[in-house]
């Protein structure tokens, strides 16, 4: 199973974090490892000083797949979840300040939250729709799938030019702009439209 991130997908983002909006799919990978346990708070690593949420639709494929035509990519998937991407913010900043990879920032022990459900993607507007994350109780990030530089189809399009894509694997879609640090006591939770999907407690 592979968990596939989108970066730089909402403009903003890219914009509040320095960085140009890309022309094409930028991605990058977690290992299986980095799935928290359901249920299990988010404990902060030690390696970092600021260590970032950042909330975002899942897709979860549910056929093989290689070089799919974006037109027929809506085959490939049939629920959405979400999820976090925590990140190091710290960590990242340094190896691309060094032009090396990311994923010591991105694919550690815990760092990708899947919420425990999914949706029937048949029952939702994917055109147009809506997903947040709460922090304590106040809103910090708020997303429309609208704002994606990239759609789901032409992301699973993109990335199956490049990776087989399998049963069971995620693709983490981007994330809009308000992220932020996370600290001991902090307590996330995550909506798609007014449906919870998510409580992640932070130690």
């Amino acid at each position: 199973m592979k968990i596939i991130c989108i970066g730089r997908n909402y403009y903003e983002h890219a914009k509040e974090l320095g960085n140009e909006t890309p022309k094409e799919p930028v991605f990058f990978m977690k290992p299986d490892t980095a799935i928290s346990p359901k249920g299990h708070p988010f404990f902060i690593p030690e390696f970092s000083k600021n260590v970032q949420y950042e909330v975002e639709l899942v897709i979860r494929i549910n056929r093989l797949g290689k070089y799919i035509e974006e037109k027929f990519a809506h085959k490939y998937y049939e629920q959405i979840g979400l999820g976090i991407d925590f990140t190091a913010r710290d960590i990242q900043q340094e190896v691309k300040e060094k032009g090396l990879p990311w994923e010591k920032a991105k694919g550690f022990d815990g760092s990708a939250v899947i919420s425990k459900k999914y949706l029937d993607k048949k029952e939702l507007e994917l055109a147009d729709l809506n997903f947040s994350l709460k922090k304590n109780g106040e809103m910090v990030q708020s997303g429309n799938t609208q704002q994606m530089l990239f759609k789901i189809d032409q992301i699973i399009a993109y990335i199956s030019q490049f990776y087989t894509l399998k049963i069971g694997d995620l693709i983490y879609t981007g994330t809009p702009a308000g992220v932020g640090q996370v600290n001991p006591g902090d307590v996330l939770e995550g909506f798609i439209e007014e449906q919870k999907m998510f409580e992640v407690k932070v130690r």
